[in-house]
């Protein structure tokens, strides 16, 4: 039925209400695996401290690097490493392995949005991600070193809709690559490429104002700077006035496409399994 389900036309209190539980549901699954949560923020604050020496060799003297103080590239690696599994940057492939069991079956049946209903369990585990590692991880990086933060209530602010929204375009994008298990059999292989591009091009491994201007035109051409680069820059103070509306324009508009994208090719890969008798 697309990104409107049925039970969304007959009753819009009841689908948020079904949104709702199941973003519960997800949360309550991710902060239940205590260990897990543990070792994933030791490792991030382990790469996170491995990736600010990096930083500190690269700067030696010099005072800034294409306009960004040493503080605020050790900042960069900090605010990268907190968002990473708020964002699920190394990808992930549920929907795939939902399409190669067969589940997908059974979930295209119910009366919801099958977008929605992912959309919905991805928002849980990343609300818990953001909670119990970026925040935390966040802390320690401020007991560890002299860090920059948002000075103004209109940066914190913005810096709030724009990691809402660096996570929409984030979950947007992998549903979409998780859909060439309609066409693949071995569309894990296809996702690794993409979410591999995607750690590259996004911002995530290096700030992009490190990058040649042609090559951060051609970044902007793609929705992954609106996944890491953009909350980098707002946090960072890096835009303001016209320029942090359009940033945040621009993910707002990179997450239309994509949803509208995905849209489509969900309901190809749809048809293809009904006309094979899947």
């Amino acid at each position: 039925m697309g990104a409107i389900s049925l039970l969304a036309l007959i009753c819009p209190a009841a689908a948020m209400r079904l949104f709702f539980e199941l973003f519960k549901r997800s949360f309550q699954r991710a902060v239940t695996y205590r260990a897990a949560t543990i070792a994933g923020l030791l490792t991030n604050l382990f790469f996170g401290l491995l990736r600010a020496a990096v930083m500190v060799a690269l700067y030696g003297a010099r005072p800034d690097v294409s306009g960004l103080s040493l503080q605020a590239a050790i900042t960069f690696t900090g605010v990268s490493q907190a968002i990473i599994a708020c964002l699920n940057l190394f990808g992930s492939y549920e929907i795939m392995e939902s399409v190669s069991s067969g589940e997908i079956a059974a979930d295209l049946l119910k009366p919801y949005s099958y977008f929605g209903m992912w959309m919905a369990r991805d928002l849980g585990r990343s609300v818990s991600n953001f909670v119990l590692r970026g925040l935390v991880l966040m802390v320690g990086y401020a007991a560890l070193f002299r860090i920059t933060a948002p000075t103004t209530i209109v940066q914190w602010l913005a810096l709030l809709v724009a990691l809402v929204l660096a996570w929409a375009v984030s979950f947007a994008w992998r549903f979409l690559v998780n859909l060439a298990a309609f066409w693949s059999p071995e569309a894990r292989g296809i996702g690794r490429m993409a979410f591999g591009v995607t750690m590259f091009l996004s911002g995530f491994l290096w700030p992009l104002r490190f990058f040649p201007d042609w090559f951060v035109s051609l970044c902007n051409l793609t929705p992954f700077p609106a996944m890491v680069n953009t909350v980098i820059e707002v946090y960072l103070g890096g835009v303001s006035g016209p320029a942090l509306a359009q940033a945040l324009l621009t993910q707002a508009i990179w997450l239309v496409i994509l949803i509208v994208v995905a849209q489509l090719v969900m309901r190809a890969g749809v048809r293809r399994l009904v006309i094979q008798g899947g």
